[in-house]
């Protein structure tokens, strides 16, 4: 065999990916199994040292690499596995000659040393972030992520992040557009901007452009591309251009995630989050003013240390004052280094009970909005022969068709979690 990839947690690793299997293999590794790890949570971390016991048990002769966020915070710990032969950082996957370099150590052998495994840099000095132009994704995906931001300048109490990205940097615009535009002309139907904070893109650009100012470039400048996404943004950092394209081109599907962690406003104080819980409210009616079908996701952490049984409620009270779609639960996980350790934690259980009723809420949600879809009209794009999304990011039913096509159907009802058609 040649070398597989498995990916934990977010988009912009399922983008990174794709970046490292190109450049695994034009290094001429082989027999290789490369672990894409994830930090957000402490279960994360987890799962990626089972997933790492499990595939060298059952597949022995197989080298393993692990890389990720968990592998750039926590790299001599993934070092002192005995099922692991080396650990590449968050910069270094990215690159060809850290892969050659590996490859080269793999012919070598190792020695003694857990430390000889690593070949992880310090993150915080990386200021530049080089493109990495796809010419397509290598399973043909009709959905495929775009790159454009990594790293955070924001510490939240709460998160790991920053110190497994680094600090934040963007891919200048022309390389975005010449990346979106290959994409499309490979037959990619959707694209999907990403990054670690993408509301924060083009900072440290000349000219400070703003993602509003992206996401016009791209549409102006692919004209064929059917269907652009944008991935979670951080609301307060939202911008006018952005707000004049959610409000004018269809082709900038109708779907946001919001990074909005706590209805609370002294949680959000502890959290060191930028927004209050008005704002939230606010900018969900404002965006909902400029296209009314709009549907919301966000992000909402359950149990964050000094959370009353009153506060984790005006969380669960904003799942319909901000009129959310989708939820994506958190139940705190303390990670170490972050100031929210140090801070009084809610028991385990009350944390895990907490994070089942948040959940619970956010089905109702989604179910209601389902209910409301019958009868409608919705552009599906066809992911497999099994399903598709409409353009609000809600799944529907589907039964032969071609993946990768854009079709229109009647909402017909819907079987629980899914419309049908």
């Amino acid at each position: 065999m040649g070398v597989e990839i498995v990916t934990f947690g977010c988009r912009l690793n399922a983008f990174e990916s794709e970046v490292i299997l190109r450049e695994a293999e034009r290094a001429g590794l082989s027999d290789t199994i490369v672990i894409n790890s994830c930090a957000v949570t402490n279960e994360a971390v987890a799962q990626a040292r089972q997933s790492i016991r499990r595939i060298k048990r059952e597949r022995p002769g197989l080298r393993i690499v692990v890389t990720g966020c968990a592998a750039q915070t926590q790299a001599k710990m993934f070092a002192g596995m005995e099922e692991v032969d080396r650990v590449l950082g968050n910069d270094e996957k990215m690159r060809g000659e850290a892969w050659r370099e590996t490859g080269a150590a793999f012919d070598a052998g190792f020695g003694i040393a857990d430390t000889e495994k690593i070949a992880v840099a310090d993150i915080m000095q990386v200021r530049e972030m080089a493109p990495h132009l796809l010419e397509g994704y290598q399973r043909g995906l009709p959905r495929v992520f775009v790159q454009v931001q990594n790293g955070c300048d924001h510490r939240c109490t709460f998160c790991i992040i920053p110190y497994g990205r680094g600090n934040s940097r963007s891919v200048p615009m022309g390389a975005v557009v010449d990346q979106v535009r290959t994409l499309v002309e490979r037959g990619h139907a959707e694209i999907v901007l990403t990054g670690v904070d993408l509301t924060s893109y083009g900072a440290d650009l000349p000219g400070a452009p703003k993602l509003g100012m992206l996401t016009k470039q791209i549409l102006r400048h692919v004209p064929e591309l059917k269907r652009l996404r944008i991935s979670s943004i951080d609301s307060i950092e939202a911008d006018r251009d952005l707000l004049d394209v959610i409000a004018d081109d269809a082709r900038l599907m109708p779907h946001l995630h919001l990074s909005l962690q706590s209805g609370d406003d002294m949680i959000l104080k502890r959290m060191k989050r930028r927004h209050l819980r008005q704002d939230a409210i606010a900018f969900c009616d404002q965006v909902r003013r400029l296209r009314p079908d709009i549907a919301f996701g966000a992000d909402i952490i359950a149990g964050f240390p000094t959370e009353t049984e009153e506060m984790f409620s005006r969380s669960q009270d904003l799942v319909d004052e901000c009129g959310l779609t989708f939820l994506h639960v958190f139940p705190y996980s303390p990670r170490p280094g972050t100031p929210a350790v140090r801070m009084p934690q809610v028991p385990g259980v009350e944390i895990r009970e907490r994070a089942k009723r948040l959940r619970l809420t956010g089905e109702a949600a989604l179910r209601k909005r389902l209910e409301a879809e019958t009868g409608r009209v919705r552009e599906v794009l066809i992911e497999s022969d099994k399903q598709g999304r409409t353009e609000h990011f809600l799944p529907v039913a589907i039964h032969g068709e071609a993946p990768g096509t854009v079709r229109s159907f009647v909402m017909a009802g819907n079987d629980g979690m899914r419309l049908t058609v």
